[in-house]
Order: C-alpha cells, then sequence, then structure tokens
C-alpha cells in the first residue's frame, strides 16, 4: 500500500518538480546560448512585455507538455514548444500556418541564405 501511495503522490506533481526525486547532479556550468537561444529569449520577453504571451502562460504551457516531451527538450526549445502552443491556441496563426514557416526557415538553412 505505500507504494501505491508514493506513486499517487507522483500525479500531483508537476512535470518540473523534481524536489526529493533521485537525480544526476544538476550540472550548473555557464554556457554560452546560440544564437537561436538568445532570439527565442528576447521574443518571449518581448511578448511577455507586450501582453501576448505572459510568463504565467509560458510556465504553465511546459508544466503541461508531460513528461515524455518535458525530459526530450532542452531549456529553450521547452519556451520555444510554449511559446507556439499559446500563440496558437490564441489564434494569432495555425499549425498549418507554422508548419509552412518551419519549411521556409528549414530551406534557407539548407540553401545557406
Amino acid at each position: 500500500m505505500q507504494e501505491l501511495n508514493e506513486r499517487a503522490k507522483l500525479l500531483y506533481r508537476t512535470v518540473n518538480d523534481l524536489g526529493g526525486l533521485p537525480r544526476e547532479p544538476l550540472n550548473l556550468t555557464e554556457h554560452p546560448l546560440l544564437p537561436w537561444e538568445k532570439r527565442c529569449h528576447a521574443l518571449l520577453e518581448s511578448l511577455n512585455a507586450r501582453g501576448v504571451v505572459s510568463m504565467e502562460e509560458k510556465r504553465r504551457g511546459i508544466e503541461d507538455m508531460g513528461q515524455t516531451i518535458y525530459a526530450a527538450l532542452t531549456y529553450y526549445e521547452k519556451w520555444a514548444m510554449c511559446a507556439a502552443n499559446v500563440l496558437i491556441t490564441k489564434g494569432h496563426f495555425t499549425p498549418d500556418e507554422l508548419a509552412q514557416k518551419i519549411a521556409q526557415v528549414k530551406r534557407r538553412f539548407e540553401e545557406g541564405t
């Protein structure tokens, strides 16, 4: 019965609530941000300043990703995915429009332009 209670407690944790769980030590080494990470950070800060995507919406979006997606993404990949989900939900663009833009950017990258 004790094991069931411990497992049941996990249902009430958000995906980023790791307090008290066994994990490898955190790597707190500073590392330079990639250009896309800097742009992602600036974009989310700008969207927050303009009231388009709040930090609360970003936090909640990250918590709602689920363990599998959360564990597979880097810090700024989580930010980018969350921003896309919030902006789609709010009707700023559609999933198809986002897919088309991603394809355009991918082509430009592959062409080196």
